[in-house]
């Protein structure tokens, strides 16, 4: 694997500055095309699978988290309280309390369920100077998180649900999961008592650890039990990832939540006509954009799959005289949606710009022949050349095959 900080900085994806902070990275135009990429896949894949898409603001009152249980089970880790006259803001920790409210803002029928909800937001963290580390350990990120509002008897299906959003994901990312962690209360843990950091009561912790044990075992699943590794409000599955020095990291998690729908008075009708308590499951497929970009450079070493990569196709004119020809090819590509760059013909030799943009999925080369006959030539990155082909056909197949398996788009009509 590659260190995603060297070739982060090297292929211009992202870097820092003293004067905005450390653990405070910005993203380069072509880091920001690999993670707008990574986004709409996941808003699309969320969106297939049922979700409603929502935002909700990074700043809350300080009584929201003292409701939830965040103040007093996570204050080391939330930056300090701002005042605001006679009131405290404070940066979110977590996104979950939002969503809590946003489901008691309105009534639901037991019909209504699950309700599923999930937002590209941003959370604040306040980690230690040792810990930071380029983009897998930050102090801002943006979570692809969401939430799964159901019945009791719905928890084990969702939660198998998440669990199939993740592991695909995976596959179409090119990730590969580390591990499997089941996280548990510490094994003499405490529950809903002052000094404990558990929330909630002994009973409800031992049917969600069973429900998750549950759904890992039918999905086949080797994982492993990491007593004292829960989250203060419930057990978890985390799937961890390795970076180039062999540091794991978690980047996707599934979570149960009993304690966040009591707190906020969550409610549903139930069939009988009387009101109810829904459980939350917590779900990030995954986790935070910055780690799973992380990710993403070190397992791919810049050379992202077609519909990740920043540059999706390069035209180089072999002269000066089809300079005109190639800003028509670049024209036409983008406006079938694809990322294209031109390598121009006063940038050295046609070998050196081949060589210079060997990343690019897609190179095409325009000589005179070429754009006599209104065609072009394809190299693919893996070396394989294809012959020169009519401009439209050849971008119209280069775009689908730039497309991501979540997402079908029709063909653009001739432009």
């Amino acid at each position: 694997m590659y260190d995603h900080r060297k070739i982060g900085r090297e292929l211009g994806l992202f870097d820092s500055d003293p004067l905005i902070g450390a653990g405070l990275p910005y993203w380069l135009p072509a880091g920001a095309a690999v993670r707008r990429a990574l986004e709409n896949y996941i808003a699309e894949v969320e969106r297939r699978a049922g979700y409603q898409q929502v935002y909700s603001p990074v700043l809350a009152k300080r009584e929201l988290y003292e409701i939830s249980g965040h103040w007093a089970k996570y204050h080391d880790d939330m930056y300090p309280p701002m005042d605001m006259g006679a009131e405290q803001l404070v940066l979110r920790p977590s996104i979950c309390p939002h969503h809590a409210l946003m489901y008691r803002s309105r009534s639901h029928s037991y019909r209504e369920l699950p309700l599923r909800i999930s937002e590209l937001g941003g959370q604040y963290r306040a980690e230690l100077s040792g810990a930071i580390g380029g983009l897998s350990r930050v102090r801002a990120m943006q979570l692809n998180d969401g939430h799964i509002f159901c019945r009791p008897d719905q928890i084990a299906e969702e939660a198998a649900g998440a669990l199939d959003l993740i592991n695909q994901a995976y596959v179409d990312l090119g990730i590969s999961a580390s591990r499997y962690v089941l996280a548990l209360p510490s094994e003499d843990a405490e529950f809903n008592s002052p000094n404990s950091k558990y929330v909630g009561d002994a009973a409800s912790w031992a049917n969600s650890v069973e429900i998750l044990r549950g759904v890992l075992e039918s999905a086949g699943i080797e994982y492993e039990d990491a007593p004292g590794d829960a989250a203060f409000y419930g057990p978890k599955i985390d799937i961890q990832v390795q970076d180039s020095a062999g540091r794991e990291f978690s980047l996707s998690t599934v979570q149960l939540d009993f304690h966040q729908p009591e707190r906020f008075g969550l409610e549903y009708i139930g069939a009988d006509g009387n009101k109810h308590r829904p459980v939350m499951v917590h779900r990030a497929i995954v986790g935070s954009i910055e780690r799973a970009m992380a990710q993403l450079i070190e397992v791919h070493g810049g050379a992202f799959p077609a519909w990740l990569a920043p540059v999706q196709l390069v035209v180089l004119p072999i002269s000066d005289d089809e300079e005109k020809p190639a800003a028509e090819v670049a024209r036409r590509a983008s406006d079938r949606g694809l990322r294209v760059e031109i390598a121009h013909a006063d940038e050295g030799s046609l070998g050196a710009r081949i060589r210079e943009n060997r990343l690019a999925p897609y190179q095409a080369v325009i000589g005179a022949r070429e754009a006599a006959a209104g065609e072009m030539a394809v190299r693919e990155r893996g070396g394989k050349r294809h012959d020169p082909a009519p401009i439209g056909a050849v971008l119209d197949r280069i775009r689908r095959e730039a497309e991501p398996r979540a997402i079908a788009i029709d063909d653009a009509e001739e432009s």
